[in-house]
């Protein structure tokens, strides 16, 4: 296999400009605002700082350490740790696939609302635009039997440019593009967010969110919810952030890069509850209803909730375009990352240069989600994806991934003297426990009451037929593919591995 040398970052700015970037999606809009509502409003702050600094930023600082110390993809970086420990790198690859392919076509609707906006095309009913006019959704989840061309010349524009930013390279193309978008999304949002405190029955809706429930501490569920929250959010336990620190130089600060990464992305989910609760209390007002009849999330809100609050809103359509140039933006650049581990890890594996990696594997995810979702079956098929690669394959990966670590090969005291030796803030006896048994506990127990809750109910009210294939069975079979890859003999050992890197 031929070495190539590894890209790097050109500056830490862009670093972190890019890890923001990956953090920074869809979730912080439309997930984080109803989790602190359905728990605990204002006093929700308090687990989610706690799985903060006790799940999210140890688990950050863990993948900055394995990517810059090996220089590799997850599957080869987790190879020269031991060679078993492939299959979870080659499990995050599989996992990345199923995303991209899913991910792209949300961007794809938001670019197109932020055109229909200017003309509110929705009229007055959002949700019957939303599922029959524009994506034409059938009557029963199934296999795709027709093709949407509304989505899928979006879609098709929507993977063009990422494909396009991924060829230009990681400092060319990733780190500059995140060094635009970036900056362009926070202006935007928070000329929303102004817009949207001014509202009448803002202040009820920041009300409804922010007023603590002190009573919701003591329950379970809602500290549960608040890692749960956390994980989703950061970009973490699918080898996105240990690729991305592949391409740091040997003496970036890790520590203090995963700090402001964090708390930025955690600044702009408490950004954008201010936003949309304020624009769901003008909803609720116009409406004569109490702000937790209007409470959603997910697409019901972007897509639904939303275009009727522009609907009955001045200036709706300005108001309405900011919203959805936000939602495409944030979805880009962190479906730049979510590409990006899938290419590298084949660039790693096979020595391919990043011109063919791009357009070949990066293409074929691209051809797969233009097959499978601008279809009249897309929408059921994407709620059943996202939720059973989330759940059982995210969470999982990682799970597996900290128990490997920490209790099988025990290399967390390694990894934070790797950590320490760069970083202004030293790591010490939390992080192993943190790592070593906080978030493993809480992963563990978030897949017990994750199970249960599927042999309870089937999700969303699927057949189980449906679940079988579309929610199971992509799960299943990221896993699957994993460990056959990881089976696959290797030609020639990384140069690395056979150097005995420690």
């Amino acid at each position: 296999m031929s070495q190539q040398t590894r890209e790097q970052w050109g500056s830490r700015t862009g670093f972190l400009m890019a890890a923001i970037g990956s953090a920074i999606g869809l979730g912080n809009i439309w997930r984080f605002p109803a989790e602190a509502y359905k728990n605990g409003g204002g006093a929700f702050l308090l687990p989610y700082l706690v799985a903060l600094l006790t799940a999210g930023l140890p688990l950050l600082i863990l993948e900055y350490s394995v990517g810059r110390k090996y220089r590799k993809s997850p599957p080869v970086a987790f190879r020269q740790i031991s060679k078993p420990a492939s299959v979870i790198g080659w499990w995050q690859v599989a996992i990345c696939f199923v995303i991209a392919s899913y991910y792209a076509v949300i961007v794809a609707w938001a670019l197109r609302y932020a055109g229909f906006s200017f003309g509110k095309d929705w009229g007055k009913d959002p949700e019957t635009f939303f599922s029959a006019d524009f994506l034409h959704a059938g009557s029963e989840p199934g296999l795709p039997t027709s093709w949407v061309g509304g989505v899928f010349w979006p879609l098709l524009a929507v993977w063009l440019v990422v494909l396009l930013i991924l060829a230009l390279g990681v400092r060319r193309g990733i780190e500059r593009s995140n060094q635009v978008f970036i900056p362009l999304l926070v202006v935007f949002f928070v000329v929303l967010v102004i817009r949207a405190v001014t509202l009448d029955g803002a202040a009820e809706g920041l009300d409804a969110l922010f007023s603590p429930d002190w009573g919701a501490l003591t329950d379970g569920s809602v500290w549960v919810a608040a890692y749960g929250q956390i994980f989703f959010s950061l970009s973490i336990g699918f080898g996105i952030m240990v690729t991305y620190a592949s391409y740091l130089g040997r003496r970036s600060d890790l520590t203090g890069s995963a700090l402001v990464a964090g708390f930025a992305n955690s600044s702009f989910e408490i950004l954008a509850g201010i936003g949309v609760f304020a624009t769901l209390g003008f909803m609720a007002q116009a409406n004569g209803v109490a702000v937790g009849e209007v409470v959603t999330d997910g697409v019901g809100l972007a897509f639904i909730a939303f275009p009727a609050v522009i609907s009955q809103m001045p200036m709706g359509g300005l108001f309405g375009f900011l919203f959805f140039a936000s939602l495409a933006i944030a979805g880009i650049t962190s479906l730049v990352s979510i590409v990006q581990v899938i290419i590298s890890a084949v660039q790693d594996r096979t020595g391919m240069r990043r011109l063919p990696a791009v357009w070949g594997v990066g293409g074929l995810v691209a051809v797969v989600s233009l097959l499978l979702f601008p279809t009249d079956a897309g929408l059921a098929l994407l709620d059943s994806a996202d939720h059973f690669i989330n759940q059982y394959g995210i969470a999982l990966a990682a799970l597996v991934f900290l128990v490997v670590m920490g209790w099988v090969l025990r290399r967390l005291p390694a990894f934070q003297a790797h950590a320490d030796e760069t970083s202004a803030i030293r790591l010490g006896l939390w992080w192993r426990v943190c790592l070593g048994v906080v978030t493993p506990l809480v992963l563990g127990w978030m897949m017990v009451d994750s199970l249960r809750a599927e042999f309870d109910e089937n999700y969303g009210g699927y057949p189980t037929s449906f679940l079988a294939w579309a929610g199971w069975g992509i799960a299943g079979g990221a896993l699957v593919v994993g460990v056959l890859i990881a089976l696959v003999p290797w030609r020639t050992a990384p140069r690395a591995e056979r150097e005995e890197v420690r």
